[in-house]
């Protein structure tokens, strides 16, 4: 079992910056992947980034060079730095973890873009 928090989100303006953060619990023995997807209103949920061991990082065509995922095994912990943000980037922004093969996910954070 993996419990998955999430911190970080709020209100900016386009073109500011924003992290997000997570941290995995539980009891497991070696999380395959993490990374985060997001969910706009109306929208499906879709993959933004993720870290998988032993591969580079995967993102998003949207978010690609305005986005960068950052993990660390030993503490089991992943971010997401998003910088130039977008009205359009504006969405429930989920953490998710993969281990032995289920699928974890947090709460969510909101993440609005807008004047």
């Amino acid at each position: 079992q993996v419990q998955l928090v999430e911190s970080g989100g709020g209100l900016v303006q386009p073109g500011q910056s924003l992290r997000l953060s997570c941290a995995a619990s539980g009891s497991f023995s070696s999380i395959y992947g993490m990374g985060w997807y997001r969910q706009a209103p109306g929208k499906q949920r879709e993959l933004v980034a993720i870290k998988i061991s032993g591969r580079y990082p995967d993102y998003a065509n949207s978010v690609k060079g305005r986005f960068t995922i950052s993990r660390d095994t030993a503490k089991n912990t992943v971010t997401l730095q998003m910088t130039s943000l977008k009205p359009e980037d504006t969405a429930v922004y989920y953490c998710y973890a993969i281990e032995l093969g289920v699928n974890y996910w947090g709460q969510g954070t909101q993440v609005t873009v807008s004047f």
